[in-house]
């Protein structure tokens, strides 16, 4: 079989990679949230940075033009949410240095439901320009929606589509190309948890904030500790023991309690006197009926 170079031959001029003055200038990290139209891109966005409810992302429409949220966090970030129908490699009028030229992490969300052989196609000639002219970008693919699949098809999707990409790629000459690959859905924790593994390779300190949780872990006899982001239940980082599912979820969901109470009754009353010393960051910890106690604890920056 004949292999021909399929690495794009747009012009390179004002191309440039990300020098370490860039990263010192404070320019915050990117999430790029591509692919094909209806993939679930926008839905993704809502859940996790907006706390729309899952039922609720059947009623949004079809994004028209570039979305970008500010996300102001333990880490400050931003999230590009970009129209499916847009070939960005093959239009001239579009600047990629402005895309691509940040340090971030570029997110392909693929359909695992639909026919997703023109978005594997589309994803690998994205990579190859990212890997060629911007290396500073992380490639991260979602395999979406699998909710919907059985556990055997789920599974056959998922190395299906790996081996599409990696076969594509080391044709073109990357071999061991840096790219990761999560099973994910809005309808339970498994995309929360794909975009953790996501932000904490934006995180140049994740090594010395895992080694300070473990010391914090083990002095005080946690079995998990996670240092989450209240708003988005992102995990920026944890102990370096697995991650354990179904404790992160009660932690999730004791976060939305926790957040929802707090919204309850932080109606500001002119004539409410405090009673006693108030605390800047809240506290609070729950035992549950098999003895697993759930402790919070806030901090910030």
């Amino acid at each position: 079989m004949e292999v021909t170079d399929q690495r794009p031959q747009r012009p390179t001029q004002g191309r440039r990679r990300l020098s370490s003055t860039d990263r010192s200038r404070g320019a915050k990290p990117r999430l790029l949230l591509m692919g094909l139209r209806r993939s679930g891109k926008s839905s993704i966005s809502n859940v996790v940075f907006h706390k729309m409810p899952p039922s609720e992302t059947l009623f949004l429409e079809s994004t028209t033009r570039i979305q970008k949220d500010f996300i102001h966090s333990f880490m400050d970030f931003q999230v590009w949410d970009f129209p499916g129908q847009l070939e960005y490699l093959e239009t001239p009028t579009i600047d990629l240095e402005t895309i691509f030229g940040r340090h971030g992490a570029l997110v392909w969300v693929i359909d695992a439901q639909d026919d997703y052989l023109d978005s594997v196609a589309r994803l690998n000639r994205t990579i190859l320009t990212v890997q060629q002219y911007y290396p500073n970008i992380n490639i991260e693919v979602f395999i979406h929606k699998v909710d919907g699949l059985s556990e055997e098809y789920r599974h056959d999707t998922f190395q299906d589509i790996v081996q599409r990409i990696t076969d594509e790629l080391n044709d073109a000459g990357y071999e061991n190309a840096p790219v990761y690959y999560y099973l994910t859905s809005i309808y339970d924790y498994s995309v929360f948890e794909a975009f953790s593994k996501v932000i904490q390779k934006l995180i140049p300190e994740l090594s010395t904030l895992e080694n300070l949780i473990t010391i914090l872990t083990n002095n005080c006899g946690f079995e998990k500790t996670y240092l989450f982001d209240v708003l988005s239940k992102i995990y920026i980082a944890s102990d370096t023991r697995p991650v354990d599912m179904p404790c992160y979820e009660m932690c999730s969901d004791y976060i939305d309690v926790i957040v929802d109470i707090s919204e309850l009754y932080s109606w500001d009353h002119p004539d409410r006197k405090p009673k006693g010393e108030q605390l800047r960051e809240a506290e609070s910890h729950v035992v549950l009926h098999d003895q697993t106690m759930i402790h919070l604890m806030e901090m910030n920056k």
